[in-house]
């Protein structure tokens, strides 16, 4: 069932060219310096079809909790989410809007030198000069009132975000956002979710900072509880 991405009315660059492609269950919103929604949906039909056809062949993939094993059958993209996932120690599919992100945002880039997919609220983004993303957090507090800066020379990036209390995606923690940030789009997704599950009230945000921070080519992350959070590494605030 089509969810309504509200928070999209903050997510207009001036500058960029604003679209969406929505195919099924994916439905990303795109900015580009030139208007890609041809090309966008041709590459987001290829990487689906790609999921689509290796879970046709391995049923656990679209259902498993925890890390599988690719076969030999696993194209580049199928094998990025195996490791990813196995990597943050959740399924496959705990990956699957960075991977679409991160694919279709690199298939792009060959039509236009700055893009950013927001993909179910994970993003890649490849930009030219400084951008803010706003945090959406909720109830909390801190939501909407608190920005991250982005430069250009850390891009590009993914910015994965996932919630225990707003969204579809599944969680079994309660945190209002968890942000993460890494150059590997399909990690940051994984991660985020990993962390998700362990926030269950403030007293786990150490937890899941120790745990992110762990992992090998994590670079920022960001927790919110209620009226609590948490921060590690490449993390600037700015005004929104």
């Amino acid at each position: 069932m089509y969810e309504k991405r509200f928070y999209r009315e903050y997510m207009k660059p001036n500058d960029f060219i604003n679209f969406t492609v929505i195919e099924q269950e994916s439905d990303l919103h795109i900015s580009a310096k030139c208007n890609l929604d041809k090309e966008a949906k041709q590459y987001l039909l290829k990487y689906r079809e790609e999921i689509k056809d290796y879970a046709s062949l391995h049923k656990d993939f679209y259902t498993s909790l925890i890390p599988l094993e690719s076969s030999k059958n696993a194209t580049e993209l199928i094998k990025h989410m195996i490791q990813a996932s196995s990597f943050a120690k959740v399924g496959p599919m705990a990956t699957v809007a960075g991977a679409i992100s991160q694919y279709v945002g690199l298939s792009l880039l060959q039509y236009t030198d700055e893009i950013i997919i927001e993909n179910g609220g994970d993003i890649f983004i490849k930009t030219t000069h400084k951008k803010k993303i706003l945090v959406y957090a909720g109830n909390s507090p801190f939501s909407n009132k608190i920005a991250l800066s982005i430069s250009p020379e850390d891009t590009p990036l993914g910015i994965c975000t996932s919630a225990g209390k707003v969204g579809h995606s599944l969680s079994f923690g309660r945190a209002d956002a968890i942000v993460v940030l890494s150059k590997d789009t399909l990690l940051a997704d994984g991660v985020a979710t990993a962390i998700g599950n362990m926030i269950v009230t403030s007293e786990d945000i150490h937890k899941g900072i120790a745990y992110g921070k762990s992992i090998e080519g994590i670079e920022g992350l960001l927790i919110i509880i209620d009226d609590k959070m948490g921060t590690w590494g490449n993390i600037t605030f700015v005004q929104p």
